[in-house]
């Protein structure tokens, strides 16, 4: 749902050209130096960044799932990973809270997830459950007014750096499924959260994650989010369409900016006589790239204005995450390819996403899962 066609049209053009003018030619100096530059970060904040899917009333953007998507894809045309610096604010990092949190947690904590003041981070995943989720062993032990948090857990982006933590613990010993976990904020000078050394990745250079681990990490009670026990794993559930298809359209931003680069180099580089371009087995790869993009687009935005109408789409949330994610891959693959040598070369862009977009595969949720939802969700609708 588009509210104010006029408006939606000078923001996606205004990122379009922070996206060109400041991002992209900083994508070296990103990956080079592991770290988003200050002077970028700042005004990923003035620009409201921090704040897209954050209501009005809270002093975010407050946009629907159409127009999140629409400056997703435009976001999506550089690195990743100046994109997963504010993804968590976005996502499950204020969503949570939003949806399930009481009055006295939003007024603390959403607004300033939407300026930026402070950087979030989702735990969930731990050294033995990862897409098992539900089967986490991290605890919180009721103590008087607060909970004692003792657990690792792994991979959580923006660990080194984050302000907040949204974590998931089980409160509950005597159940050992979802109905057992309780979602807690931390914040990140509470005593007792360490964070281990930032992890060392394929790609995505500048996006960093890393253990974080909690031990006799008293957390106020007040903490829980809604208040009560065991609603932590339906929080996560809640949130997880509006991420996937976030997601997905990142993949398409990503997508077409692959195709743009493998466009302008088959048109620039000759072999016998005649550019690139020219070639048949050439132009059956870019043809190919550009109608997965435009298919992965379609479907994105069909899902999103779904949703925004009040449809229930997660399985067709899980269609776009899977389909986006492995077309992404091929699309990469094709990039490397059409560009020869030199798509082996890091001094080309495409070799960065080559290694950047492998990741789309694997989080929010792994490419088998979001096949095994769509699967489940196919045979419980037709019963």
């Amino acid at each position: 749902m588009i509210r104010d066609p006029e408006l939606i049209s000078q923001l996606v053009d205004t990122i379009a050209r922070f996206v060109r003018e400041r991002l992209i030619p900083n994508e070296a100096r990103l990956a080079e130096e592991d770290a988003v530059p200050p002077e970028i970060l700042a005004e990923m904040k003035e620009m409201g960044l921090f704040g897209l899917s954050i209501p009005e009333e809270y002093g975010g953007l407050g946009l629907t799932m159409e127009e999140e998507a629409l400056v997703a894809m435009e976001i999506g045309k550089t690195s990743p990973a100046f994109r997963s610096v504010f993804g968590t604010n976005n996502g499950i990092g204020a969503q949570g809270i939003l949806i399930d949190g009481t009055e006295e947690q939003k007024a603390k904590y959403v607004p300033r997830l939407a300026t930026g003041e402070i950087l979030s981070s989702f735990c969930l995943t731990e050294p033995d459950s990862g897409s098992d989720a539900a089967s986490l062993r991290t605890t919180a032990v009721r103590d008087g007014d607060h909970y004692i948090l003792n657990g690792t857990k792994r991979y959580i982006t923006n660990g080194p750096e984050a302000d907040l933590y949204t974590v998931m613990a089980r409160t509950d010993p005597d159940n050992k499924g979802a109905g057992g976990i309780s979602a807690f904020i931390v914040e990140g000078d509470t005593p007792g959260l360490h964070r281990g050394p930032a992890d060392n990745k394929m790609g995505q250079k500048g996006a960093h994650t890393c253990d974080i681990i909690f031990e006799n990490c008293r957390v106020p009670a007040e903490n829980i989010i809604g208040g009560k026990e065991g609603q932590g794993f339906k929080t996560a559930m809640k949130v997880l369409d509006r991420g996937r298809l976030h997601i997905s359209a990142v993949c398409v931003g990503v997508a077409e900016r692959l195709v743009e680069e493998s466009l302008r180099y088959t048109m620039e580089r000759k072999q016998f006589g005649a550019a690139l371009a020219e070639h048949q087995l050439i132009q059956a790869m870019l043809a190919d790239s550009k109608t997965e993009a435009y298919a992965g687009k379609t479907m994105v935005m069909d899902a999103a204005r779904r949703k925004d109408a009040g449809e229930n789409v997660s399985t067709l949330a899980s269609c776009c995450k899977l389909f986006c994610a492995e077309m992404v891959g091929r699309v990469a693959d094709r990039a490397v390819q059409v560009h020869g040598g030199a798509g082996y070369m890091s001094e080309y862009a495409v070799e960065r996403f080559y290694r950047d977009v492998r990741l789309f595969r694997i989080y929010e949720g792994t490419t088998q899962i979001q096949q095994i939802v769509i699967a489940r969700n196919m045979v419980r609708e037709a019963s």
